[in-house]
């Protein structure tokens, strides 16, 4: 299994937030965002968190299992 993400939609729905607006905004490196979106990193829990508080819509929303 992996794990999917909305991210880059998420971004774009949000005003056309930039990936570095978004890190910024949460306290992370424009190259960490890079990386979820292209699924080569798995947040930890605290970042899905904060993702979510941010974009206020749940986890599962952000982020899903990939079969």
């Amino acid at each position: 299994m992996k794990l999917g993400n909305n991210l880059k939609r998420f971004r774009f729905e949000y005003d056309c937030l930039s990936q570095a607006a978004l890190a910024r905004a949460i306290g992370i490196s424009r190259q960490t965002v890079i990386a979820m979106e292209k699924g080569r990193l798995v947040p930890s829990t605290l970042l899905a968190l904060k993702l979510a508080r941010f974009f206020r819509a749940p986890v599962d929303e952000i982020f899903y299992i990939a079969e």
